[in-house]
């Protein structure tokens, strides 16, 4: 079972970026979908963007509005987050999660992990990414 962790967060300015990453240990993503969250204070967390970790499939929500990027490495233990054009209602907690992908759907279990990610059993620690104007 792989384990998660986010890093990257910090204070920018708006018009800014900021890079975050999930680090897998235990197991790589290669079997994996990775979707980034994200959690206002007094709001839900919801999905913001998602790969799948085998095929570097991509899946965005209307919350990234073009100006991110998803990607995973070469050793399939890292996604990078690449947060551009970054605007203070963007500022949240981030979160990456991850399901297995073995024996499912890929799409499906991306959708479902979008769709309810109360459900989902892995997760980050977070990393705080804060907006300012």
């Amino acid at each position: 079972e792989v384990q998660l962790q986010a890093c990257g967060g910090g204070l920018v300015q708006a018009g800014g970026s900021l890079r975050l990453s999930c680090a897998a240990s235990g197991d790589t993503f290669d079997d994996y979908a990775i979707v980034w969250f994200r959690q206002a204070p007094g709001k839900e967390r919801k999905g913001v963007i998602g790969i799948i970790g085998r095929d570097g499939s991509a899946y965005h929500t209307d919350s990234a509005k073009g100006r991110f990027t998803i990607s995973i490495n070469g050793a399939k233990n890292t996604v990078w987050l690449q947060l551009n054009g970054l605007k203070p209602e963007d500022t949240a907690a981030y979160y990456c999660a991850a399901e297995t992908t073995i024996g499912r759907d890929p799409e499906i279990t991306i959708g479902t992990m979008f769709r309810a990610p109360q459900a989902i059993g892995l997760w980050g620690k977070g990393t705080q990414v804060t907006v300012s104007s």
